[in-house]
């Protein structure tokens, strides 16, 4: 059978042409529909929100536009957090994403990165309005952190956002530390800062959702060095 990736690009590609692609789709749904809400209505909710839309887009069979491979000096890390994952509670999903992995485009998603991230992180977009799975009600995607990173005090407008952890340790806001499996929710316009352990990546799932106008340009900003002070309390 022949590989949809050499097909020939004039030909258009659907979701069920692309098995890898659905099978990391499937890893996202069992996440937010077999995970535990710990008792929060919010999280409950989101949850919801997540899967019924995400099930929708898979029904609906969508387009898959290959997009340019794209690396990040942070992408080195990226077997030894998937070897990890395989080994936790989220095994499931680190193996789909290992499938995939030769087909990301990593990127910085700001105009100006500090020099102190440049090498310690990158995110890449599996769903949403620039693909390579196309939706534009819902962006899933992974972030990669070094070890030893900090992810500076940012928020997002009109933008909710739930983070799994995939492989690793972290913590956000320096409230608690989170294992694979733990998830985080931000509500529109929560300042949140990441923090990562010493000595291995870290590696994130993600799932944006919010107005489809947001969603295909959500403006990216990190917060200001005095406001983020502020919001921590210093």
């Amino acid at each position: 059978m022949e590989d949809p990736s050499e097909l020939d690009q004039a030909q258009e590609l659907r979701l069920t042409d692309c098995p890898s692609w659905l099978y990391l789709l499937r890893e996202f749904d069992t996440l937010y529909r077999h995970g535990s809400a710990g008792g929060s209505r919010l999280i409950r909710s989101h949850r919801k929100r997540v899967r019924d839309t995400l099930s929708s887009i898979i029904d609906s069979n969508p387009c898959v536009l290959p997009r340019p491979v794209s690396a990040k000096p942070v992408t080195g890390h990226l077997m030894r957090a998937l070897d990890l994952g395989e080994k936790g509670v989220v095994h499931g999903m680190a193996r789909a994403l290992s499938r995939v992995a030769d087909k990301l485009t990593w990127e910085y998603g700001y105009e100006k990165v500090p020099n102190s991230l440049k090498n310690k992180y990158a995110y890449c977009e599996v769903l949403g309005p620039r693909g390579p799975v196309m939706a534009d009600r819902l962006i899933l995607g992974f972030v990669l952190f070094g070890p030893r990173t900090t992810y500076p005090q940012h928020s997002h407008q009109e933008i909710e956002e739930s983070y799994i952890s995939v492989s690793g340790a972290w913590s956000e806001n320096d409230t608690a530390v989170h294992a694979p499996g733990s998830l985080i929710l931000n509500r529109p316009g929560d300042e949140h800062r990441i923090t990562t352990a010493d000595l291995e990546p870290c590696l994130l799932a993600y799932a944006w959702t919010g107005p489809e106008t947001r969603l295909s340009a959500p403006g990216m900003k990190l917060s200001s060095n005095r406001k983020a002070r502020m919001a921590r309390g210093i």
